[in-house]
C-alpha cells in the first residue's frame, strides 16, 4: 500500500527521534558500560600472559615484587603468584616458622612448617619484637590436610590467650570437622581438618621502619585470595575452577578477578591471581548523566538538521524529475533518476527511466543504421572512383593494341600485342580482387577471427612462396626466427607478410638482401621485413600505406602491384588492433608489426 509524502515524512521524522534518543539511553545505561568491562578483561587477560612469562623469569622476591608494582601501575590491577594450596609465593619475610612436636601424626611429627602470617593477622599491625611471636612459645595449629602438606587456618599461642585464624577458611569450619567433634576422630584420614603442637622456631617480619609488601598493603586484595584459597582446599578442582574470572561487589565498587593457572620455576602447579576495579566506568557513567542536558540540546538540534535534510530528500526526486525531462527534449540520454521509494513519485521516476532508455535505444540504432550506411556508401564511392582511375590506363592500352591489330600496321607484332593485352587484363582482374578485399574491410562489418598458431612457421611458408622471385631477382634472405605462438587470425596475418615480403622484392636492387627478424618482448613479438639499397623520402613515408600510391619514379605501374597491398595490410593489422609501421634505416627500409604473444594458465 502506498503511503503519501506528509505521512512517509512524519513517521520517518518520529522514529527518527525515538531512534536517537534510545540510542543514546541504551549507550549510556547499558552499551558503554559493557564495552568498558569487555575491553578490560580483555587487556588484563592478555596482560595476565605477559607476567607469567616475566615471573618465570624473576629470581628474587624483590624483583618479583617489583614486577607486581609495574603491572598495578601500567594496568591499575593488582596481581601475585599463588602456589598450588592458595597460598602466595615468595611471602617467606612475613611468616612464622613452627616445629611441630606432636607424636600423634608420624608424618608432620620434627618437622618445621613455614606459615605465612598475611592469612591471619594485618602486617601493617604487627612488628619484629611482638612478644607473642617470640621464639619458643608453644601453639596449637589446626590445619587443612593435603596429601602430605598442611595449610594451618588457626594458630593458638597457648599461655597468652591470643587465637589468629584464616576466616575464609573459618567460617566453613563446619565442612571439615567431625560430627561429633570427638578428639579422637581426629586422626581420621576420612576428615581432612587435624590439630598440631609445638613451637615457635623463627619469626621472620618486617622491622618498624621497612615497608612492607606491596600487595599486604591492600587487605581487600589478600581477602580475595583467601577466599580463592578457601574455595581451592575445600572444593574439588571442577568448583574451584568456576572462580577462575567472576565479578564481585565489595563497599559498593566491583571488582573483576582473574586466576590463571601456570607452571612455576620449578614446574609445580601455581596460580597468577590478580583483581581489577570497575569503578572507573561508573563514574564515567555518573559524569555522563551530569552533562545529560547538553546532550538532550545536542539532540534536538540534530533532529531539526535531520527533519530538514529528509525534507529536501523527498522533494529532490521531483527537481530531478525536471532536470531529466530538460535533458531528454535536449536528446540527452546520460543520467537516470535514482529511485529510492515506492510511492508516485518513485513510479514516475522509473517510467521516465524506462522512456529515457526506450528513446536512447532507438536513436542509438538509428546512429548505427545511418553511420553503417554512409560507410557503405563512402566505400562504394571510393571503390567506383578507385576502379575507374586504375582500369583507365589498362584498358586505353587494349583499345590501342586493338586499334593497331585492326588497322593491320603490325601484324609481325601481332603476338606481341595479344601478349600486352593478356597482361593488362590479369593486371585488372588482381586490381579488382584487391579493390573488393579492401572494401570488405573498410565496410566495418568484417569480424576478425583470432586463433593459436606459430608466427615462425608463417614467415617460412611465406619465404618459401616467394621463393622464386627472390632467386630470379638474385636477392640474398637473411631470416632469424624463434619459435613463438601468437593470437591473431592467421590467414590474414601472412597476407601481410606476404605483402611486405612482396614489396622488400619488388623495391630492392639486384644483387642486395632482404633481412626478416622478430624481437621478442615480454607479451608481444616484433615482426621486422627490411629491404636494403633504397629509402623512401621522409616526408612521403607515412603516404605509402595510402592505396595507389605512388610517390617516386621507381614505384610506378611497371614495377608490378596493383598499389593496395600496403593499404590492406594497414587495415588487417588495425583490425587486429596492434602498432605497425614502416622507417628508414642505414640500409634501407624497414617495415615492422607487433603480435600479441599467446599466454596459458
Amino acid at each position: 500500500m502506498k503511503r503519501g509524502i506528509v505521512f512517509k515524512l512524519f513517521v520517518l521524522t518520529t522514529a527518527l527521534c525515538v531512534l536517537i534518543l534510545a540510542t543514546i539511553f541504551i549507550g549510556q545505561t547499558v552499551f558503554f558500560k559493557l564495552y568498558y568491562v569487555h575491553q578490560k578483561v580483555e587487556n588484563v587477560q592478555a596482560s595476565l600472559h605477559a607476567f607469567a612469562k616475566q615471573y618465570v623469569n624473576r629470581d628474587d622476591a624483590v624483583a618479583i615484587e617489583r614486577l607486581e608494582q609495574e603491572f598495578y601501575r601500567e594496568h591499575n590491577t593488582w596481581v601475585t603468584v599463588l602456589d598450588q594450596f592458595g597460598n602466595v609465593k615468595e611471602s617467606a619475610e612475613n611468616s612464622i616458622e613452627i616445629k611441630i612436636r606432636d607424636r600423634s601424626y608420624e608424618t608432620f611429627a620434627g618437622k618445621s612448617i613455614t606459615i605465612p602470617l598475611y592469612s591471619f593477622v594485618n602486617i601493617e599491625d604487627i612488628r619484629q619484637g611482638n612478644e607473642f611471636l617470640r621464639a619458643g612459645n608453644d601453639v596449637i595449629i589446626q590445619a587443612l590436610r593435603k596429601g602430605s602438606n598442611i595449610v594451618p587456618y588457626r594458630i593458638s599461642i597457648l599461655n597468652t590467650g591470643v587465637t589468629w585464624e584464616n576466616n575464609q577458611i573459618a567460617k566453613k569450619e563446619h565442612e571439615i570437622l567431625p560430627s561429633n567433634n570427638r578428639a579422637e576422630e581426629w586422626n581420621d584420614e576420612r576428615f581432612p581438618s587435624l590439630y598440631l603442637f609445638g613451637s615457635i622456631a623463627k619469626t621472620t617480619l618486617p622491622t618498624k621502619n621497612e615497608a612492607s609488601r606491596f600487595i599486604y598493603t591492600n587487605h581487600l586484595f589478600l581477602d580475595r585470595i583467601k577466599a580463592f584459597q578457601a574455595e581451592l582446599l575445600l572444593n574439588n578442582e571442577e568448583e574451584a575452577a568456576a572462580t577462575l574470572e567472576t565479578t564481585y561487589e565489595e563497599n559498593d565498587i566491583k571488582y573483576k578477578q582473574f586466576v590463571t593457572p601456570i607452571k612455576d620455576k620449578d614446574g609445580k602447579p601455581a596460580f597468577i591471581f590478580a583483581t581489577a576495579s570497575l569503578q572507573p566506568v561508573d563514574e564515567a557513567i555518573r559524569m555522563i548523566q551530569d552533562y545529560y542536558v547538553y546532550l538532550i540540546v545536542f539532540v534536538l538540534v540534530l533532529i531539526l538538521l535531520t527533519s530538514f535534510y529528509y525534507s529536501k530528500g523527498i522533494a529532490r526526486p521531483l527537481l530531478q524529475i525536471n532536470h531529466m525531462t530538460k535533458k531528454i527534449a535536449d536528446l540527452d540520454f546520460s543520467e537516470k533518476i535514482p529511485i529510492t521509494s515506492k510511492d508516485e513519485i518513485g513510479d514516475l521516476s522509473r517510467n521516465i527511466n524506462e522512456l529515457s532508455d526506450t528513446l536512447h535505444s532507438y536513436i542509438q540504432k538509428l546512429q548505427q543504421d545511418i553511420e553503417k550506411e554512409k560507410q557503405l556508401e563512402f566505400t562504394r564511392k571510393e571503390f567506383i572512383s578507385g576502379v575507374s582511375h586504375e582500369l583507365k590506363t589498362p584498358l586505353s592500352v587494349i583499345q590501342s593494341c586493338l586499334s593497331i591489330l585492326k588497322d593491320g600496321v603490325a601484324n609481325h607484332k601481332r603476338d606481341y600485342y595479344f601478349a600486352a593485352m593478356e597482361n593488362e587484363v590479369k593486371r585488372m582482374d588482381l586490381l579488382i580482387v584487391d579493390m573488393l578485399e579492401l572494401a570488405k574491410y573498410e565496410s566495418g562489418t568484417y569480424k576478425m577471427m583470432l586463433d593459436t598458431f606459430r608466427i615462425d612457421a608463417v614467415i617460412e611458408q611465406s619465404c618459401e612462396k616467394l621463393h622464386a622471385e627472390i632467386a630470379n631477382k638474385q636477392l640474398s634472405l637473411n631470416v632469424s626466427l624463434a619459435q613463438i605462438e601468437v593470437v591473431a587470425n592467421k590467414l590474414r596475418i601472412e597476407q601481410v607478410i606476404v605483402n611486405f615480403i612482396n614489396n622488400a622484392i619488388r623495391y630492392t636492387p639486384e644483387g642486395y638482401s632482404i633481412n626478416i627478424s622478430m624481437i621478442e618482448e615480454q607479451e608481444i613479438v616484433k615482426v621486422c621485413i627490411e629491404n636494403t639499397g633504397v629509402h623512401i623520402p621522409p616526408a612521403q613515408i607515412e603516404k605509402i600505406w595510402d592505396r595507389f600510391y605512388r610517390g617516386e619514379a621507381s614505384r610506378h605501374r611497371a614495377t608490378g602491384g596493383t598499389g593496395l597491398g600496403l593499404a590492406i595490410s594497414k587495415k588487417i593489422l588495425e583490425l587486429h588492433d596492434v602498432p605497425y609501421g614502416a622507417r628508414n634505416t642505414p640500409n634501407g627500409v624497414l617495415f615492422f608489426f607487433h603480435l600479441k604473444k599467446a599466454t596459458y594458465k
